[in-house]
């Protein structure tokens, strides 16, 4: 049966390559004035009192540059160390919370999240033939709430007395449960409550142990009114015409969905732990989380959405193709690869982070006016990066499976026949095409290109898969080796075609 997977097989036939030689790179320290521009720009529209934005790469702080002020009173200038409430990025440290507490032993993500939150096994669903809400519904919302983007921000002081309350009371439902994506700040704060009713301790203690303390996020918390008033950075709202400021709210019980006040030093150790979990591989896993854990946030619900890139690019770049993850935006770019993204929206406070784990890059803004989240130049940034050719692909290395079976390729159409590949192949090789049609085939490519002595370095699409290019006497051929699941490895499917001159 042909499944999917065959058929985005010879899609990627149809378009592989080796990729292309790029002009000489620029240095990141030369691009840095456009990406001063960006958020420049971002702050004189939006009216942002002070903003502050950051390039992780390879692990470190890259480049990060603050500019205005923290408090339009003081006109105290934003600095790395600045303190800003992050709003809904905090939902990434609670996911990566539970999905600790999971491997701990201490839940599982199909639980019923009612084992956790007693108070939930009264409600009242919407329909007879409801499923119950489970742990990870809850994660990638869809666990039937409606999105509360305005009222829930303003719960964060909620006391968590007040917050049972409403837990046994029942909340009425916008949708069935797991019928589709809809975003719940209400879901991720019962969240918080499993964290704390799982581990034995706050919400709050639980992540300052679990991530906060082991990734040295030492300015870092939840109780944001007490944070050292030299580097606070006070949230306002434009409004009139002016600036007023927003009320401080104290930690409370929906500090799961969006309570983390964090400064750029604080927080680009978060995103270089979470980007060191790509790729996978055999080192030493000393983490506060597992490598597989944290690569897990990328797991989209099956609730997927074509979407417009965010920035000044989205009209006119490829759709993405998205979904909700754990914590994470996940979409697929087709110049930035994979990528994971959330912002964050409060009064007082708009963010925004961007990971591409493929390169090992994250970009992240933080700023103090009400949701001024500055998702547009962070985007903007990851583009010019990419066009910069800064965004160095991470190699998937060639596997001694694909490189004998390649050189048997190789040498298969040198012969003009399918010699070369006995016992090298699957069972299915020759039952989809006969060996007499392979010489056939290999004589009429010869005929358009001759002999290719040389060849381009392999570009592998996983350890039992690659794209190749030949360089032939009179054009190029690009191809497609797809292995078999058996041991040992034997070829399933050998895929030729001639470069088109435009193409070459």
């Amino acid at each position: 049966m042909r499944s999917r997977s065959a058929f985005a097989f010879a899609a990627i036939l149809a378009v592989s390559s080796p990729a292309q030689a790029q002009d000489a790179p620029k240095a990141l320290d030369q691009l840095a004035p456009e990406i001063d521009a960006l958020f420049a720009k971002f702050q004189a529209e939006q009216h942002i009192p002070g903003l502050v934005y950051g390039v992780v790469e390879d692990g470190k702080l890259a480049y990060v540059k603050g500019i205005g002020v923290q408090n339009i009173a003081d006109k105290r200038a934003v600095t790395p160390d600045s303190l800003f409430r992050i709003a809904s990025m905090t939902k990434a440290f609670t996911a990566l919370s539970i999905l600790k507490l999971r491997d701990d032993g201490k839940l599982r993500l199909d639980d019923l999240a009612e084992q956790y939150v007693p108070e939930m096994r009264g409600w009242t669903y919407p329909t007879k033939d409801s499923p119950r809400i489970r742990v990870r519904d809850l994660l990638q919302h869809v666990g039937g709430f409606v999105t509360d983007d305005p009222w829930g921000d303003r719960q964060q002081v909620l006391p968590q007395d007040d917050f049972t309350k409403m837990i046994a009371t029942g909340v009425p439902f916008s949708r069935v449960p797991q019928s589709q994506h809809e975003y719940s700040n209400f879901g991720y704060a019962l969240l918080g409550r499993i964290v704390a009713n799982a581990s034995g301790m706050a919400y709050t203690d639980y992540v300052q142990k679990t991530i906060l303390t082991p990734l040295g996020m030492t300015s870092s918390g939840f109780d944001a009114p007490k944070a050292p008033k030299t580097r606070y950075a006070l949230g306002y709202r434009w409004e009139n015409d002016k600036w007023t400021a927003e009320p401080e709210m104290v930690d409370g019980a929906f500090n799961a969905m969006g309570g983390l006040q964090v400064s750029a030093n604080d927080y680009a150790k978060w995103v270089a732990f979470l980007l060191s979990a790509w790729p996978a591989r055999d080192d030493a896993d000393n983490g506060p989380v597992k490598r597989s854990t944290v690569r897990e946030i990328a797991q989209g619900s099956n609730f997927v959405s074509v979407t417009n890139r965010i920035g000044a690019s989205g009209a006119t770049a490829c759709k993405q193709a998205a979904a909700y993850g754990m914590g994470w935006r996940v979409a697929q770019d087709c110049d930035l690869g994979l990528t994971l993204a959330h912002g964050g929206g409060y009064p007082g406070y708009g963010s925004h982070v961007m990971l591409m784990p493929d390169h090992g890059v994250g970009v992240f803004a933080l700023s103090n006016r009400t949701y001024a989240g500055p998702s547009g130049p962070a985007w903007d940034t990851a583009v010019a990066l990419d066009k910069a050719g800064l965004l160095e692909a991470r190699a998937i290395p060639v596997s001694p499976a694909v490189a004998d079976a390649y050189a048997a390729a190789k040498a298969a159409y040198a012969a003009g026949d399918v010699g070369p590949l006995q016992g090298r192949l699957a069972m299915n090789f020759l039952l989809d095409r006969s060996a007499d049609n392979w010489k056939v085939e290999f004589a009429k490519l010869k005929a358009e290109v001759g002999e290719c002595p040389t060849d381009e370095p392999l570009a592998p699409t996983g350890a039992m898969s690659s794209a190749f290019r030949l360089n032939c006497e009179k054009g190029k051929l690009d191809g497609q080796l797809l292995l078999a699941p058996t041991t040992p490895a034997t070829i399933q499917a050998l895929r030729l075609r001639v470069v088109p001159p435009e193409a070459r």
